[in-house]
């Protein structure tokens, strides 16, 4: 059991040198002279010792530090050493962090004009993305959430441009599959999305509704030598 209390923490005064609050199985708060309270463990792996950083009090609380202390206990049972574990997390999250929405879809773009797609249809899935790059552009590609997609067509629905708006999400999909091919993401939120957005009305040419009429040119019938 735990043998700090979330009030011993918070009154923890700063020294003239390090002192450690101990809470148990290798967990302590290290207090500095700078008056900084850091959530440190000690651990054995592989018969070394090691010292595992979880971040600052009060960003870190008691609680959250206790979490995070059983979680690397049960890498370690498990073979794993949690400081290796920790630095590929960061590295992971660096990565996810420079692969950006906005990134990904200028990459996904080159790809198919080296392809030969057509010059009029770049342009055309161009404008759509610039209209989403506003909105999750700089986001992480692989941290889009299927609502954050969903706030993006509706602003593209607000304007009445319904059929823009399923194009869009045709576009946006084709990204985050390009995303998924080239391990930047996991999943195509836009796949959730799937009656989500209004069906345009189909327009229809009006009937011809008196025979009298004269024809268009182009509709009269032709004369050939069979009908003289």
């Amino acid at each position: 059991m735990g043998r700090l209390y979330a009030t011993t923490v918070a009154n923890a005064k700063p020294a003239d040198k390090d002192y450690k609050l101990t809470d148990g199985a290798g967990l302590y708060l290290l207090v500095r002279p700078n008056g900084r309270k850091l959530w440190r463990l000690n651990y054995s792996y592989l018969g070394r010792q090691r010292t595992l950083a979880f971040g600052g009090w009060p960003e870190v609380s008691l609680a959250d530090a206790r979490d995070r202390r059983d979680d690397a206990k049960r890498l370690i049972a498990s073979g794993r050493d949690p400081a290796h574990e920790q630095k590929v997390a960061i590295a992971r999250d660096k990565v996810a962090e420079d692969n950006s929405f906005k990134l990904v879809a200028k990459e996904w773009i080159a790809k198919n004009e080296r392809e030969g797609m057509a010059d009029i249809t770049l342009s055309k899935i161009r404008w759509l993305l610039d209209k989403a790059y506003p909105k999750i552009g700089n986001r992480p590609i692989a941290k889009i959430t299927t609502q954050e997609v969903l706030v993006v067509l509706r602003s593209v629905e607000a304007t009445g441009r319904y059929e823009s708006a399923r194009r869009m999400r045709s576009v946006l999909g084709r990204v985050f599959r390009y995303a998924i091919a080239t391990t930047r993401a996991e999943r195509d939120p836009t796949g959730d999305l799937r009656g989500a957005l209004t069906v345009p009305k189909a327009k229809h040419l009006a009937a011809i509704t008196n025979p009298t009429l004269p024809l268009a040119p182009d509709m009269r019938p032709s004369v050939t030598s069979a009908t003289l």
